[in-house]
């Protein structure tokens, strides 16, 4: 079940995310955050960008999510996105049906642009956005240190919908939550999911 990610997931996105800061290069954070504190990323995020986790037998087998790109409100029609997979849970097309859905479900709000960024040579994450339609964006060379070494960083960057001139405001992500729209997409991706 693809579904909205709430406070009692805090401590199963936590445990997905730990080995990324601790034994990869996915994320260049470097301290576990917590559960408390990730619980209140979860809140913080879902102010406004959705939060979406992939549930099978009452267990988060991963998650995915949006964020602001950067400050400036120019910026408001772009977001970032990020997708974590728990270890024993990959190669089974969880990553594409759930990143396909909060993609979607982007769109509802009327977020225009998706960018992914990628540490290099990242092939997995690569091939995967490649083939949701992302194309490659730019390479930030150098630009994180982790594991005793200097990593590049790759921006892929998708079109969701064309930009409407002037553009009609996002729609936060709280006012469309409980939306038909909304509730169609969310059962939509678990039945195509479904054999």
């Amino acid at each position: 079940m693809i579904r909205i990610a709430r406070d009692e997931d805090a401590a199963a996105i936590h445990a997905i995310y730990a080995p990324s800061i601790t034994d990869g290069v996915a994320t260049f954070e470097t301290e576990l955050p917590g559960v408390p504190a990730m619980r209140e990323r979860i809140r913080a995020r879902l102010r406004h960008y959705p939060w979406l986790v992939w549930e099978e037998g009452g267990e988060v087998l991963a998650y995915a999510y949006a964020g602001r790109f950067r400050e400036r409100a120019a910026y408001d029609w772009i977001a970032e996105t990020s997708i974590y997979v728990r270890g024993d849970a990959h190669r089974r097309g969880i990553a594409r049906r759930l990143y396909g859905t909060l993609l979607d479900a982007m769109r509802l709000q009327g977020i225009n642009q998706a960018v992914g960024v990628i540490t290099l040579p990242g092939t997995v994450s690569v091939a995967m956005h490649e083939a949701m339609g992302f194309g490659a964006a730019g390479v930030w060379r150098q630009c994180g240190y982790k594991l005793g070494q200097w990593w590049d960083v790759g921006v892929w960057q998708k079109e969701l919908q064309p930009a409407a001139s002037p553009p009609p405001p996002v729609i936060p992500f709280p006012d469309m939550a409980g939306t038909a729209a909304l509730r169609r997409l969310l059962g939509s991706a678990v039945a195509a999911r479904d054999p």
